[in-house]
């Protein structure tokens, strides 16, 4: 089968690398879980990352669902595929780790806490140009400061965020869950993401208030647009109540929300910060829109990650989903100053 990409020998090295920080031995049952439109390049590097290691694997090729009509939606974290692939799941259950490269991936996906409950492991990849995965190719060194950082969220009360530009959001962090992705799963039961080097929290219900100003510069992933104009998001018991700015970022954003005509999709879905000091905040620049999904930019160490749409852990379900990286924020646990105008506090 001849193929219309070069494969560079360090691709294959990372992709190896990230396999064997997952842990696979020989007698574990491996899906890789791609969809039509999956990049055939990342589908070809996770047979030869598994191969070089000496693993076994099953390729599972889904049909990639038609988009429906109205806001075109990316860079989710909820693929569609799985919703009428019963038999799909079943084999996903069954099997000990799931190698997702989806074009959305499986992490917020409706079906993912049948799939983890299982036992079952999910190791996205997402769908980033090779070079940005092997520059942010985790460590063990990122594992421990996201460890550390998930468990100054499990401790706090209160999140509190603020910025020079008028940004003032109060968290109530308690029940919220928090999770950390270093960039690896080697545990029974979770999910990972590379890249990696982030922790985020999913607020219960009625728990986040307050104003967000998001400046020039800070980033609508969902767009894979740095912003050239401010946008004020007006946040009352979770939900986005108003959306100010004379600009075209804050008209992009009222008009993409209003066209999901749900309420749900201007709730949070949740809140954290980057913690990765290898991720580039230019990097939007640098990739074709094609190349790229962003989540280099949601590790960037340093910003305040607030994002909006689904959040199981309150019960909310919608296909709108924003990830917002801000600069330049304050952010605090209680007492604990964790990141400094957009710079972590070591």
């Amino acid at each position: 089968m001849q193929h219309m990409f070069s494969i560079e020998p360090g691709w294959v090295a990372c992709f190896a690398r990230l396999f064997e920080l997952c842990k696979i031995t020989s007698d574990e049952n491996v899906i890789i879980l791609s969809e039509t439109s999956s990049s055939q390049l990342h589908v070809h590097l996770s047979k030869l990352g598994l191969g070089q290691i000496g693993r076994h694997y099953t390729h599972l090729e889904l049909p990639s669902a038609p988009d429906p009509t109205g806001p075109i939606v990316r860079s989710s974290g909820a693929t569609q595929i799985l919703g009428t692939q019963a038999l799909a799941v079943q084999m996903m259950c069954e099997a000990d780790i799931i190698i997702d490269v989806t074009i959305e991936g499986l992490m917020h996906a409706p079906q993912t806490a049948e799939i983890l409950k299982s036992g079952t492991r999910i190791m996205n990849i997402s769908a980033e140009h090779p070079d940005v995965l092997c520059r942010l190719l985790p460590t063990a060194e990122m594992k421990d400061k996201v460890k550390e950082a998930v468990a100054y969220c499990r401790e706090a009360k209160q999140m509190q965020i603020n910025s020079e530009d008028g940004t003032d959001l109060n968290v109530n962090m308690g029940g919220a869950a928090s999770v950390g992705i270093w960039g690896w799963t080697d545990r029974a039961g979770t999910l990972a993401h590379w890249p990696g080097g982030i922790v985020v929290s999913f607020p219960q219900k009625n728990t986040v208030n307050g104003r967000l100003v998001m400046a020039p510069g800070d980033i609508n992933l969902s767009f894979k647009r740095y912003l050239e104009s401010e946008v004020i998001l007006n946040i009352s018991d979770d939900y986005i109540t108003s959306i100010e700015g004379k600009g075209a970022d804050a008209r992009l954003m009222r008009d993409y929300l209003a066209g999901f005509d749900s309420k749900e999709a201007y709730a949070t879905s949740h809140v954290g910060w980057g913690l990765n000091t290898a991720a580039r905040y230019e990097a939007l620049t640098i990739y074709d829109k094609a190349q790229t999904n962003g989540t280099e930019l949601r590790a960037v160490a340093g910003n305040f990650l607030y994002s909006t749409g689904a959040n199981e852990f309150a019960g909310r379900f919608t296909r709108g989903h924003f990830d917002l990286p801000m600069m330049g924020c304050d952010i605090r646990l209680d007492d604990r100053l964790v990141v400094r105008q957009g710079k972590l506090v070591s």
